[in-house]
């Protein structure tokens, strides 16, 4: 359970949760959960109306966040983002980063269309997406299925723009069906886009971008079966299923290789070459004005982080923006920079972290190896 005080609420955006258990891979954050404790926070999100925007990252996500800021900002401003890929999951295990185990969308959202209904009503779901005639498909298969969901809805847009997509009678169409649960298939970045720009008009409480859904539940794609799944190797089905999926792993393989080798592999070596870090750390903040600045003493990893967690907390709380001075830190790690990560998204104040203030070597390896390079950007606001 998270301390209520670590929940952060401002009129017209998305409350603010510091205490989810969040680490940096590839520059997006990865909540550090298992597919049930994934799944309880999806149940819970339909049975109390809690809103959830649900991201699910893929390698090809994340090679595609690193060049694209509002794709990666879409993730970073989501309630839940888990780590959908075994190539990824392999990566972030590479670097130590604590991820339990692959939470792919589509086993969460069949997890979820299993369950029992034990007295309960079903999960009403609604499909926005997918090729013509997808989504009318997978409305019926799933309906006619036994299970814990039932579709209310679908729509196919086409190939317009978000706002275009985003027009008040289609989103009057989706709240009138009485929606727990809107899936959205528009391809990542789009879908991801429309998410953003209408999450807060959706009165549907769980809202997520699951493109391959759509296809499974339809019939008109095979899933691979779970013994492919748990070899890692359900990207060559997937190739089987869509011939043309081929080029975009081919890319995603060769950008992996070069962000290893340029970014992960010197970093990990100048870590190894490095000497003993100081554990203690201390936070000195400084108000002036509405900005609070935190200046960042010693090391900011592991069991320092629950104490700025709770000092970025007060500060927002107290209606502040809050910048990051890590002047005087001497090492940070990926719990760290997923929380200065998902600050710097979600306030438009600030910066999270001070520009320049990242200028000891050894902690610019660290955002390098995780991918976090956004954190060094000196760009205006």
């Amino acid at each position: 359970m998270h301390e209520p005080s670590l929940v952060v609420h401002r009129v017209g955006r998305a409350p603010l949760d510091l205490g989810r258990p969040l680490h940096c891979v590839f520059g997006l954050v990865f909540d550090a959960v298992t597919i049930d404790e994934a799944l309880a926070r999806l149940r819970r999100a339909v049975e109390r109306r809690e809103r959830c925007f649900l991201s699910t990252p893929n390698l090809n996500f994340a090679i595609a966040a690193q060049h694209d800021a509002a794709f990666r900002d879409s993730v970073l401003r989501s309630d839940l983002s888990v780590v959908d890929g075994a190539t990824l999951l392999r990566f972030a295990r590479m670097l130590r980063v604590p991820l339990p185990e692959r939470v792919a969308g589509s086993d969460l959202f069949e997890r979820l269309q299993s369950d029992p209904l034990d007295g309960r009503a079903p999960i009403k779901v609604y499909f926005f997406g997918g090729p013509p005639g997808i989504a009318e498909r997978a409305a019926g298969k799933l309906n006619a299925a036994d299970g814990g969901m039932r579709c209310v809805g679908f729509a196919s847009p086409g190939f317009g723009s978000v706002q275009e997509m985003s027009d008040a009678r289609t989103i009057e169409r989706i709240n009138a069906s009485g929606a727990d649960f809107v899936v959205v298939a528009l391809g990542a970045k789009k879908g991801q886009a429309w998410i953003e720009l209408n999450r807060e008009r959706l009165q549907a409480p769980l809202v997520s971008h699951l493109g391959a859904v759509v296809n499974f539940v339809a019939g008109s794609v095979q899933r691979a079966p779970r013994w492919v799944q748990t070899t890692g190797f359900e990207w060559l089905w997937r190739i089987k299923e869509e011939p043309a999926l081929w080029r975009r792993y081919f890319d995603d393989a060769l950008a992996l290789l070069r962000f290893s080798m340029t970014q992960v592999l010197p970093s990990m070596a100048n870590r190894l070459r490095s000497g003993r870090v100081e554990r203690a750390s201390r936070i000195e903040p400084h108000r002036r004005d509405a900005v609070l600045r935190l200046a960042l003493h010693g090391c900011f990893t592991g069991e320092a982080l629950p104490a700025l967690r709770r000092a970025i907390a007060e500060g927002l709380q107290a209606g502040l923006a809050v910048e990051l001075d890590l002047r005087p830190t001497t090492a940070i790690d990926s719990g760290f920079l997923a929380l200065a990560l998902m600050l710097d998204a979600w306030q438009d104040e600030a910066r999270a972290v001070v520009p320049g203030s990242m200028t000891a070597p050894a902690l610019q390896r660290t955002a390098h190896r995780f991918g976090a390079m956004s954190l060094l950007e000196d760009r205006a606001l």
